[in-house]
């Protein structure tokens, strides 16, 4: 005898849990990509300085223009969320943060890497914090708890990671690589966001 297919609303059921699921990761990724870049930079600086023609004491206004993006555009974040939708939005910030990380790779001088790193800033400004939204829409407040205390590893990790990872980069590859590696990552996110959410 065979089975009972399950009904439509059982299937829809068990991939609402599953997205449940996905969603903390997601916004996680999102988070760990923004924290990174945060903090990649720094051991990068020296040889970034050298290949664009600058001196490394002004290099480090690609890391000031990145954080003060990111300050300036959080608050927006809600009110576009809200006027366009957090699904539209989330997408659109991890399909800009990819791109202005392809443009920061590609740049030729200081003024086209800032600005690229403004570009990034805002692109993250607008990712995390929408993704958060989504979240706690999305999120059973049993869950609640949980989901946002896995956020606080990639929050932490971030930062961790940062410096090392743009040590081995550049002694290993090049520093166009602390860029590039946020594309295959955005792909993936864009992937699971129109997937799962």
């Amino acid at each position: 005898m065979s089975e009972t297919p399950p009904s439509p609303s059982s299937e829809e059921a068990s991939r609402e849990r599953k997205a449940v699921r996905m969603i903390p990761f997601i916004v996680g990724c999102a988070l760990f990509m923004q924290m990174l870049d945060a903090t990649v930079v720094a051991t990068a600086i020296p040889a970034m300085a050298a290949s664009l023609g600058t001196t490394a004491v002004q290099m480090n206004i690609s890391i000031t223009s990145y954080l003060l993006a990111l300050a300036v555009f959080v608050p927006i974040s809600g009110w576009a969320a809200e006027r366009f939708g957090a699904r539209r939005i989330f997408i659109t910030a991890i399909v800009l943060f990819s791109l202005s990380s392809i443009a920061c790779a590609v740049s030729q001088n200081l003024i086209q890497l800032v600005l690229a790193r403004i570009a990034q800033g805002a692109a993250g400004a607008m990712m995390v914090p929408v993704g958060r939204i989504i979240m706690l829409r999305k999120t059973p407040k049993e869950d609640l708890l949980k989901a946002m205390a896995f956020l606080a590893m990639p929050a932490l990790l971030g930062p961790i990671l940062g410096p090392p990872v743009g040590g081995f980069l550049v002694t290993y590859a090049s520093w166009h690589w602390i860029f590039l590696i946020n594309v295959p990552v955005g792909i993936l996110g864009i992937y699971l966001v129109m997937c799962f959410i």
